[in-house]
């Protein structure tokens, strides 16, 4: 660990030295000459008298130095049964060309583009055009409701809107032309133009201010790099699970490159020229990073894939990608084995595919339950690393440092802080803690390069949101403890500890107890509001495909196992047994919603929510709970 200990040493010592080392590897128009300054508020500004181009950065100078004809990006799309790739050099000169046409429309460096595209190449290409001409993108995951895409218009104000005519999910085509018109009329913001790439799927009627990108390309005259500050803004990225006004997280452009340059290589093991598939979507902040900007950066190839890890068209559908690329380093959710495992539980499918170049798995969105951990460590030869960070870090808080000392990982487990991140865990009264005692997961300041800026046209939610609660201190808002050797456990958000008569609970534990039943496939605790013990654990599975046993007895099994497991003390006699549970697009289980459900109060359907209709199915489930538990105590 000499190496490891030695950088995460210096990155904190002397953060100065540290992350000017690192920038001197990135191509920069004016290099800085000083790498850190702290406001007021203790929050960091990174490199800022440089400049740089973002887009140069990720593909001008990678041909510059000769690889233009290294494969850039590799698109696979099931559901269209459609495969491109480009080269560094087509893909620059794409680029080239959709920024000379955002320019044509009137897009100038600062100002704002919404992009509303599914996982095609164009979305990258209008990403990367943005930052070819120093305006801000902000992309909106494709399918999001018009209410929530209205509500990002109206914050970002953008010049125009790119979208596509439709998206692809299994079985079914999404129109986006209905969505986007909707609203932009919800939004008192009227922008100039909406640009719509037509698909084979659902091709549309233009109307006025529409145009279409095939026309527009087919007339651009490329757009040459316009450099930016360093403090420039990126991207707006507004955070999921969003409720009153949006909270658009603002990335600057010189700490975000010389972060993600530096992930790719000290994190994911990446070099120039070898592949890296992230299983996200360029609507969440793992797209961002590590779809587009990281592994351009790096000079790798980047996977762009169009389905699902199950139904397209099977529980195989990721180890057929990885065969078919070659990829060295997979990304992706817990969520999306979970999934696989419930189809698939002896990874029968992974049998017929070619998995010899793959040499580290990462997870991340959410917890990897130790259950799936080990399913993945008996059925892959390769280091499983659950890393942890957050839309507002842009990259990593904790992870194996693979390309620095690698270390044997632990279920549970996100293992080390990264270097340039200052992890503490902090009671409740701001005072440190010691190993193995749980508290909230802090970052002492500064945050390293990469993290968020601000908040969108709102400078003291920053403030008010992350700092102000532990002076001095970045706020997470997930508990966790650090074990004896230096181990982070992050066990889930805050609000997922709960209290049962007066003993302090974690429900992410108590998860973890179930999914260890062999025939439970995923699951989610949550905490209801009782009126004698305050809180009361409430637990929902969904079982393994071919579970042909009986739900009630399930029920009793997993009761008796936490009861083992936990202690008489958490309390758990609720259970019941779903078909499915309420998750986001990205995999993540809605958890506050099943709260509010669970204790009866009203919510907005979180936007979001990828089949709203799995609310209805969780709210009859805790109701039969809920009433089966009233009539016990009635009894």
């Amino acid at each position: 660990m000499s190496r490891y200990q030695d950088e995460y040493r210096a990155s904190l010592e002397d953060p100065e030295t540290f992350w000017m080392r690192q920038a001197r590897r990135i191509p920069w128009s004016t290099p800085p000459t000083r790498a850190l300054e702290v406001d007021a508020g203790g929050h960091a500004r990174w490199f800022g008298d440089g400049e740089l181009n973002l887009c140069h950065a990720a593909l001008d100078h990678h041909i510059e130095q000769g690889h233009g004809e290294r494969i850039a990006l590799y698109w696979d799309s099931p559901l269209s049964g459609q495969q491109r790739r480009y080269t560094y050099r087509e893909l620059r000169d794409a680029t080239a060309r959709c920024a000379g046409a955002l320019r044509e429309l009137g897009v100038a460096p600062g100002e704002r583009v919404v992009i509303y595209l599914p996982m095609v190449p164009e979305a990258l290409i209008a990403m990367l055009a943005c930052a070819r001409l120093g305006a801000i993108h902000s992309v909106v995951f494709g399918g999001f409701a018009a209410r929530e895409l209205a509500a990002r218009i109206e914050d970002a104000k953008p010049r125009v809107v790119v979208a596509a005519s439709c998206g692809l999910e299994p079985g079914r085509v999404v129109a986006y032309q209905p969505i986007v018109r909707e609203a932009l009329s919800r939004s008192a913001h009227a922008v100039d133009h909406c640009v719509y790439l037509q698909r084979d799927a659902c091709r549309v009627e233009l109307g006025p201010g529409e145009v279409e990108w095939e026309t527009l390309m087919a007339a651009a005259e490329p757009a040459a790099c316009v450099p930016v500050k360093a403090t420039d803004p990126l991207y707006i990225l507004y955070t999921s699970g969003t409720t009153g006004r949006p909270k658009g997280v603002v990335r600057d452009t010189g700490g975000y490159a010389v972060a993600l340059h530096y992930s790719m290589e000290t994190i994911y093991d990446i070099a120039p020229g070898e592949v890296f598939f992230s299983a996200s979507d360029v609507g969440w902040v793992v797209g961002h990073s590590y779809i587009v900007y990281g592994p351009l950066l790096r000079g790798a190839s980047t996977v762009v894939y169009e389905g699902k890890p199950v139904r397209t068209p099977d529980a195989g559908a990721f180890w057929r990608v990885i065969e078919e690329y070659r990829v060295k380093s997979f990304f992706t959710a817990p969520t999306a084995f979970r999934a696989i495992k419930k189809e698939d539980p002896d990874a029968r499918l992974k049998e017929g595919y070619d998995l010899s170049s793959l040499r580290s798995l990462f997870l991340a969105g959410e917890r990897l339950d130790p259950p799936t951990y080990h399913w993945l460590k008996a059925h892959l030869d390769v280091p499983v690393v659950d890393h942890w960070w957050q839309t507002e870090t842009g990259w990593a808080i904790a992870a194996d440092p693979l390309g620095l000392d690698p270390v044997p990982t632990r279920a549970g487990s996100a293992t080390f802080p990264v270097p340039g991140y200052d992890v503490r865990i902090l009671d409740r009264h701001g005072e440190e803690v010691g190993a193995l005692t749980e508290g909230s997961v802090v970052i002492k300041q500064p945050l390293p390069p990469g993290c968020l800026a601000g908040i969108w046209g709102d400078p003291e939610r920053l403030h008010s949101a992350y700092l102000a609660t532990y002076p001095g201190y970045y706020l997470t808002g997930d508990g966790g403890y650090i074990d004896d050797e230096g181990y982070l456990f992050v066990m889930g958000r805050t609000d997922d500890v709960i209290n049962v008569a007066g003993h302090r609970l974690s429900t992410g534990e108590m998860e973890e107890v179930l999914g260890s039943h062999p025939a439970v496939a995923e699951c989610a605790v949550i905490g209801a509001q009782d009126a004698l013990k305050g809180q009361q654990p409430v637990g929902l599975v969904i079982p393994k495909d071919g579970f042909d046993g009986d739900d009630a007895t399930l029920a009793q099994e997993l009761v008796a196992l936490v009861r083992e497991r936990i202690g008489p003390v958490a309390s758990f006699k609720q259970v019941r047994v779903v078909a499915r549970l309420p998750k986001t697009r990205s995999g993540k289980i809605l958890r506050r919603a099943l709260r509010q459900i669970a204790d009866g109060e009203t919510f907005d359907v979180p936007a979001t929510i990828d089949d709203p209709t799995s609310l209805e199915d969780a709210r009859e489930a805790i109701a039969n709970l809920r009433g089966s538990e009233a009539t016990e105590k009635d009894d």
